[in-house]
């Protein structure tokens, strides 16, 4: 359990000075998901004995929607593979990301409809589900509680890992190098591993509890009622650790525009073609 200064320190880094809630209720758990940071930097060891079972264990445990397993994972340790992902990252307006070459492994959450729908097949049944939005949202949403889940174990032991929505730039081929059936598409990518400390990663802060936490009712806070405090966190954080000098209304304004996609409007297409009707 830390020192209350410590818990201070914690808030500040995930808030910024001018919003932490005051009265958290405090344990190792909670504690180390308020500590969570990405880890985009890895030493070269290989992850350990049991890491995989482990996380594929914590992940297995998250809720499933209405107990139907509909996700998978592959975790990919061969080099070429990985150096594959590390260009499948980029699009035309993105860099992409050349540490997903250098992690020891990638994990690919996938929405997997397709043991589903062959087993409704081999007991005769027609498996129309298959062929709508909620279907589709139920796999989805799946896939992203096992990976959190996952993601919690991997830091409970040691490691460290980020999110890859990027790989959805190139969805088609994704599924094409992994081998996936039909009614299966990679959500999103995670690069895991040992964090390298002489590269070491922060907490980022997040907008206060007001802007997301709504009591009774939806009750939305005009912008200016709360951006400016944390664009002050959000400068501070960028400032410390040497990154481009930006504001977050600017990202916002740049991830909700046509550029972001980057190759991501072409995902209802893939999505149709590998079975998804999205009816």
């Amino acid at each position: 359990m830390p020192h209350s200064s410590q818990r201070d320190e914690l808030l500040e880094a995930r808030y910024g000075r001018q919003a932490t809630p005051a009265n958290i209720i405090w344990n190792d758990q909670i504690e180390a998901l308020l500590a969570h940071r990405s880890v985009r930097a890895f030493t070269g060891e290989p992850l350990p004995d049991g890491a995989l079972e482990t996380i594929t264990a914590a992940a297995q445990s998250a809720s499933t929607s209405s107990n139907l397993h509909q996700w998978s994972l592959v975790a990919v340790s061969d080099p070429e593979t990985k150096a594959e992902l590390a260009r499948l990252t980029r699009g035309r307006n993105f860099a992409g990301y050349d540490f997903v070459a250098e992690a020891p492994s990638v994990l690919l959450w996938v929405a997997d409809m397709s043991r589903n729908h062959a087993i409704s097949a081999a007991q005769g049944s027609e498996p129309v589900v298959t062929d709508y939005v909620d279907a589709f949202l139920m796999a989805s949403v799946d896939a992203a509680l096992a990976a959190q889940n996952g993601l919690v174990a991997a830091e409970a032991i040691g490691l460290g890992g980020v999110y890859l929505g990027s790989l959805r730039n190139h969805a088609k081929e994704l599924a094409e190098l992994i081998g996936l059936p039909k009614y299966a598409y990679v959500v999103f990518g995670m690069a895991i591993g040992t964090p390298d400390p002489s590269r070491p990663s922060a907490v980022r802060p997040r907008p206060p509890q007001s802007v997301v936490l709504h009591r009774e009712r939806y009750h939305a806070l005009p912008p200016e009622e709360w951006t400016e405090d944390y664009e002050t966190a959000f400068k501070d954080f960028r400032a410390e650790y040497g990154l481009r000098d930006k504001t977050w209304s600017h990202a916002v304004a740049v991830g909700t525009s046509l550029d972001y996609m980057d190759g991501r409007e072409n995902l209802r297409r893939t999505l149709e073609e590998r079975g998804y009707l999205l009816g």
